[in-house]
């Protein structure tokens, strides 16, 4: 199972995203193995325009697996943001949410955001 982020989200469902991201994330979709939080969901209904975007979502709510943001997520995030910004990395909170979500949860996050690589290195 992977966590797929917003940025992950948008290429797949985009006919002109990256293809490499797309096929990653449809077959996460076919293995029953997408996941996603309620910081990717906000950040997706933040975004969705007209009326066949909104049903996307909606078929999503219904079908994907959410990963729990639990108080114990929430601590993680606080530390990462700690240790990012005292290496030198300011990385918006979504995702360090985003990124202590799946860590907590042991999974990876499927991604097209650079931040990921960056908290990836970081230890929390």
């Amino acid at each position: 199972m992977k966590l797929v982020d917003t940025s992950a989200w948008i290429e797949s469902l985009r006919p002109s995203g990256d293809p490499d991201v797309r096929e990653r994330v449809r077959s996460l979709l076919v293995q029953g193995d997408a996941a996603w939080c309620a910081m990717v969901r906000l950040e997706l209904w933040n975004g969705a325009r007209g009326e066949h975007e909104k049903g996307v979502l909606r078929d999503m709510e219904e079908n994907l697996i959410e990963l729990e943001t639990a108080p114990a997520v929430w601590r993680l995030a606080f530390e990462l943001a700690r240790k990012a910004r005292g290496a030198g990395h300011t990385i918006p909170p979504t995702d360090i949410l985003i990124a202590a979500c799946a860590r907590h949860h042991k999974v990876a996050v499927e991604h097209a955001d650079a931040h990921f690589l960056i908290l990836e290195k970081i230890r929390g």
